[in-house]
């Protein structure tokens, strides 16, 4: 993947981004998968915790709230926050002291992001621009990183997870929402499945997953297929945590 095809990714999400700050409903998925129960707002069954423009706005292909177990005073990053919502519902876990980070490298993501969290009248959320490949946090940082539907968009999946497992504290917990291939699924059909999901840059299947988050120094790796996204791609919750006596460089 070069840095023309990560360009034209962003350009894409801004795009979606400007609609959405239009008041259109988006999608960056074939619209027969959106209602399936994995994708956008789908997923999501209280509605009552954020504006009903960031669910509308939601691209995710999951909730990873529902197994990151968020409590008060913790710090949480969302890689590739998009339109805001999991960093507003995860601000609300973490109040009255915690804070919820999102990146995202689109600055009208951003700006999406930003006017839901005003309409939502929470405080405790920060909005970073950058690339989840380089992450502007310090080492040792954050308490639980959650990201959805993002990390199979990026060309360098390795650098994603080694820098999750950096800014995380020791003890500190990953919990992601991702399309995962199916083993042995013919690369055609493959591509013509991940061309109407929106899986832009290619997904790992569920042992590649697991093979790198091991290779980072992530232990506790769990991976469960949700739902069948389209033929040969399942949405799937990946779960790891980082050793209490890790370092950066482990």
């Amino acid at each position: 993947m070069t840095a023309d095809d990560s360009n034209r990714i962003i350009a894409r999400y801004s795009q979606l981004a400007r609609a959405a700050l239009g008041g259109e409903a988006i999608t960056d998925s074939d619209p027969g998968t959106i209602d399936n129960g994995c994708f956008g707002a789908a997923a999501y069954t209280d509605r009552s915790q954020a504006p009903e423009a960031a669910f509308r706005a939601s691209l995710g292909c999951g909730n990873p709230l529902t197994i990151t177990n968020l409590r008060p005073g913790e710090t949480v990053l969302d890689l590739g926050s998009g339109g805001g919502l999991d960093v507003l519902l995860s601000a609300r876990r973490v109040a009255p002291h915690g804070i919820a980070y999102g990146l995202d490298a689109s600055s009208d993501m951003l700006t999406l992001a930003r006017a839901n969290a005003r309409q939502a009248q929470i405080t405790n959320a920060r909005f970073l621009r950058g690339r989840i490949e380089n992450i502007p946090l310090p080492d040792n940082y954050v308490d639980a990183v959650i990201s959805n539907c993002v990390v199979n968009l990026s060309g360098n999946k390795p650098r994603v997870l080694a820098e999750a497992f950096r800014v995380l504290k020791p003890g500190g917990r990953l919990g992601i929402s991702d399309v995962t291939a199916d083993e042995d699924t013919d690369p055609a059909q493959l591509t013509r499945s991940e061309q109407q999901v929106g899986c832009l840059a290619g997904a790992l299947t569920q042992r590649e997953y697991e093979r790198l988050l091991v290779a980072e120094g992530f232990s506790d790796v769990t991976i469960t297929s949700t739902y069948q996204a389209a033929d040969g791609l399942h949405s799937a919750i990946i779960q790891a945590r980082k050793s209490r006596t890790a370092s950066p460089s482990s």
